[in-house]
């Protein structure tokens, strides 16, 4: 039976079209599309995420003038205060207070993992092949294999290298070390996963809008580089003499941590965070002399720079004079004019020879972006060896588990040992489909594992993702979602209308967390549709963590989660493929983490937790999407109502251990090219060369001349 129903506030805002009943109010809001919101001529416009000043893109100047402002307050405050518990309190606030304007228009955090190290403050998203196959964690924790994931985080603040303190012998500290707390609080906050990413910048819609954070992004160093000393109205430049106020900064944290009474008094949560505060001042080289401290701050600008400007080359399509490509293949990529636009692997398009080309062309070597990372290993390498690591990776490894890259390195060759037998396997049965669909050009190469294991899977376990589209439509799956976290930890999700100018594009969603017996939580904003100009990846972005205020209020933590999704027509929902869901699952995975760590502190909230940590929850959600428990309360036919068999569940399930040992292994490989990236310097020979080099010796399968995998690496890395 059919009804129209009205969605309670999101009914409010869209027209609803003929939905089934058996569909919750969630459930039905996503399987619904959108035709537009009725016209408000009398409402008030709030803001991006509520935030007045972001109604309008001259809005982030007021934004970051108004957190300046703030900063200065703050300081006041910490140098004035006896050291205490709240030394860490103010410190915190003034963390949140730089963080929230950085976490909407910082550069972004999700550099390919070719070339971040384990542990950098730019390390990337979660690994995941573009055939959807997931590899677990972008390298909290887990069975991630990528080099990050031995960032496991923080355990202790240890002293500084050869030291056994990091404090610094001046009293003429200057305001460098404003900018030392400005850009390792940066660090920090890009640190925990690229949730912390510039949102504004790279998804919103309206140019204007994405230029304002740009451009606020290039201003917000500049905003730390001259600064207010609360005590004389002065403004510093960045070569300003010493004054006492800026000296009592980091010395008021310092008091507190030398102080054993005082130490011994705090509770472990207030503890640990002063102990992650000093460890961030020590990393980014407090211990310096003045001049050193100064090119620490220059490093880390322009290390920011370098990161952000490779990213944004990743992201450029490769042209090739359209006569160059058969023609046949050309309707497989886009045209312009004399010109096609290749903008990625085509992993999965039965053609071999559209899978060659778009490898070939996609990957073929830009001298501009390998001169970028070159110059980037080389400043991460001087910004090492000036803090007093010997090379970047032994800085980033510094407080974690592993604790230097030569464990790291003789854990993943003996990983690879392990895997050497299953991944030959593999990958000859990779080369026998190839074979037997395609004997006139068997020999295989590295554009064909992801299409050909695909294949394998779907013959085997009859586990075509088409065949399972239909019972995972968004709504069925955002229902499903609702359920688990009602029977888990007592979490309702209700769809709430946003205010005028609250969200970037009509299609958004935005959801209240709401407890049983706590009440509101927190707010998710679901941004799940394609559109054009949207990056490809699928991410979590912590837009304000949560943290206990003075005043004894609780700030509520906002998150946004974005996918790339087909949008429902008029007669279909969105439909997932069954890698979709799983993803789906593990990125709300993080959203209830940021819902749920509701710490004291923001600067240890949600998914800002030790990286060992930080993947937990959603790997642990990626466990509940397969489990037919879980599927069988929620995976039904849109159409019939009828739900998923259990034996198709079970086959899906097998389905993934096909060829697990071959997609292991390339993980292996990238992390080992990372570890060797950020090691001694200079490096033995080119990026390029050592790619080879590395491919052969840790994956197996033969190096294609003139390709750099650096855009494969990033497009496989989706958080």
């Amino acid at each position: 039976m059919l009804c129209a129903r009205r969605l309670g506030g999101f009914g409010a805002g869209l027209r609803v079209r003929w939905v089934s009943t058996s569909w919750s109010p969630v459930g039905a809001a996503f399987n619904v599309q959108p035709q537009g919101r009725r016209l408000d001529l009398f409402g008030e416009r709030r803001g991006l995420f509520g935030v007045p000043e972001l109604s309008a893109p001259e809005g982030f100047r007021v934004a970051q003038e108004k957190a300046l402002r703030k900063t200065e307050q703050l300081v006041g405050r910490v140098c004035s205060a006896p050291p205490g518990p709240q030394t860490v309190l103010i410190f915190d606030e003034l963390s949140d207070s730089l963080c929230r304007v950085a976490d909407l228009v910082s550069p972004p955090a999700e550099t390919p993992a070719a070339e971040v190290e384990a542990g950098s403050p730019l390390s990337p998203g979660r690994p995941r092949h573009r055939s959807g196959a997931p590899v677990p964690s972008r390298g909290h924790a887990c069975s991630c294999l990528h080099s990050s994931c031995f960032t496991f985080t923080l355990h202790a603040a240890p002293p500084w290298p050869g030291t056994g303190s990091a404090a610094t012998s001046e009293t003429d500290t200057d305001s460098d070390l404003v900018e030392l707390l400005f850009w390792c609080w940066l660090s920090r906050s890009s640190y925990w996963h690229w949730t912390q990413a510039d949102f504004v910048k790279i998804a919103h819609p309206e140019a204007a809008f994405r230029e304002a954070a740009e451009e606020a992004c290039r201003s917000i160093g500049a905003m730390v580089e001259t600064y207010v000393c609360p005590s004389s109205r002065t403004v510093l430049g960045r070569g300003a003499p010493g004054l006492n106020t800026n000296v009592e900064l980091y010395q008021s944290l310092q008091k507190l941590l030398a102080d054993k009474k005082l130490v011994d008094s705090l509770d472990p949560e207030t503890r640990r965070v002063a102990e992650l505060f000093m460890f961030d001042f020590e990393i980014s080289g407090i211990h310096l002399d003045r001049e050193k401290r100064k090119r620490a701050v220059d490093l880390n600008v322009k290390i920011l720079d370098l990161s952000s400007a490779f990213l944004m080359g990743t992201h450029f399509p490769s042209r090739i004079e359209k006569h160059l490509l058969p023609e046949h293949i050309r309707h497989h990529f886009e045209l312009a004019g004399d010109h096609v636009l290749v903008d990625g692997l085509r992993a999965e398009v039965p053609d071999d020879l559209v899978r060659e080309a778009a490898y070939k062309i996609f990957l073929y070597p830009n001298a501009g972006q390998l001169k970028c990372l070159e110059e980037l290993l080389s400043n991460r390498d001087l910004l090492a060896k000036l803090v007093g690591y010997s090379t970047y990776s032994h800085r980033a490894l510094q407080g974690t588990m592993a604790k230097n890259p030569e464990t790291v390195m003789q854990f993943l060759e003996k990983l690879s040992d392990k895997l050497s037998e299953r991944t030959i396997k593999d990958f000859e049965m990779i080369r026998g489909m190839k074979m037997k669909l395609n004997p006139q050009n068997s020999e295989l190469m590295p554009w064909d594992p992801p299409y050909y294991s695909g294949v394998l899977r779907a013959e085997r376990y009859n586990s075509e993702p088409s065949l399972y589209c239909p019972f995972f439509s968004l709504g069925a799956c955002m229902e499903g979602l609702n359920i688990l976290f009602n029977r888990l930890f007592g979490i309702s999700l209700f769809v709430e209308q946003p205010a005028k100018g609250e969200v970037w594009c009509e299609d958004v969603r935005k959801l209240a967390v709401v407890h049983e017996s706590e009440g509101l939580l927190g707010y998710i904003y679901c941004d799940f549709f394609q559109r054009a100009d949207k990056p490809h990846q699928d991410c979590h972005f912590t837009i304000r963590g949560g943290r206990l205020k003075e005043d004894g209020d609780y700030q509520l933590p906002i998150v946004v989660l974005m996918l790339n999704l087909p949008h429902p027509s008029k007669n279909l929902p969105t439909l997932l493929t069954p890698g979709m869901m799983e993803n789906l699952f593990h990125e709300m995975g993080h959203a209830m983490h940021s819902m749920l760590g509701r710490t004291r502190y923001q600067h240890v909230t949600g998914t800002r937790c030790p990286t060992d940590f930080a993947e937990v929850p959603s790997i642990l959600m990626e466990y509940f999407a397969n489990d037919y428990r879980v599927v069988h309360q929620f995976a039904r036919h849109y159409q019939t109502g009828q739900s998923l068999p259990r034996n198709m569940v079970s086959r899906l399930c097998e389905s993934k251990k096909v060829c697990a040992a071959a997609d292991m292994q390339l993980q292996v490989f990238y992390a080992a090219l990372d570890q060797i990236y950020h090691g001694k310097h200079p490096l033995r020979s080119s990026t390029t060369d050592i790619l080879r080099d590395t491919q052969e010796k840790f994956y197996g399968l033969p190096y294609v001349p003139n390709t750099v995998c650096f855009r494969s690496v990033l497009l496989s890395m989706t958080s």
